[in-house]
C-alpha cells in the first residue's frame, strides 16, 4: 500500500479529524448521546488515520476507475 495523498492533504486531513474529535467529544459531554455521534467520531477517526498513513481508500478507488475509463 503505498501513499495516494500528499503531505499538504495528509496534514489538513489530519487537522480536520482532530478538530471534528474535539468538537464531538465537546458536545457529547453537554448534551445527550444522538443516534449519529458513533458514526461522526469514527468518520473524524478515519480522517486522522488517513492523514496519518497518508493512504484514503476512496482516492485509490477513484484513480482505479480513472485508469480503466482512459482509451
Amino acid at each position: 500500500m503505498k501513499p495516494n495523498i500528499g503531505i499538504v492533504n495528509a496534514m489538513v486531513r489530519m487537522t480536520c479529524g482532530l478538530s471534528m474529535l474535539t468538537f464531538l467529544i465537546m458536545r457529547s459531554k453537554t448534551k445527550e448521546e444522538s443516534a449519529l455521534h458513533p458514526l461522526l467520531v469514527i468518520a473524524a477517526a478515519m480522517k486522522v488515520a488517513e492523514g496519518a498513513v497518508r493512504y484514503c481508500p476512496l482516492t485509490a478507488v477513484y484513480n482505479e476507475m480513472e485508469e480503466n475509463q482512459q482509451f
